[in-house]
């Protein structure tokens, strides 16, 4: 449980940065529809960036400030590389690239 509080911390300082560019990480929420799934999915595939599915999207938009939130992109690569840490000790995230 605490992994997963490192990652929407994380989340938060990402959020925070409000870098521009491009983005090197995307994440969906668990809850989103097969529809959402499948356009980030294909968009990630595309553009060859990473894309995880972890958390609600209470949890997610509450990790940025937010009410809800289906999907975010991260665009500080330390960042993302640090969140990819924190979802890969966790176990809790499925990755498709």
């Amino acid at each position: 449980m605490e992994d997963r509080r490192k990652v929407f911390n994380l989340i938060g300082l990402a959020t925070k940065a409000g870098k521009d560019g491009t983005a090197c990480l995307v994440i969906v929420s668990e809850e989103a529809s097969d529809n959402t799934r499948k356009m980030f999915t294909n968009m990630c595939t595309y553009y060859q960036v990473p894309i995880y599915f972890f958390g609600r999207k209470d949890e997610l938009g509450h990790a940025m400030g937010k009410e809800y939130r289906a999907s975010l992109a991260v665009l500080d690569s330390g960042l993302g590389k640090a969140i990819v840490k924190q979802m890969n000790i966790n176990g809790g995230s499925k990755y498709e690239s």
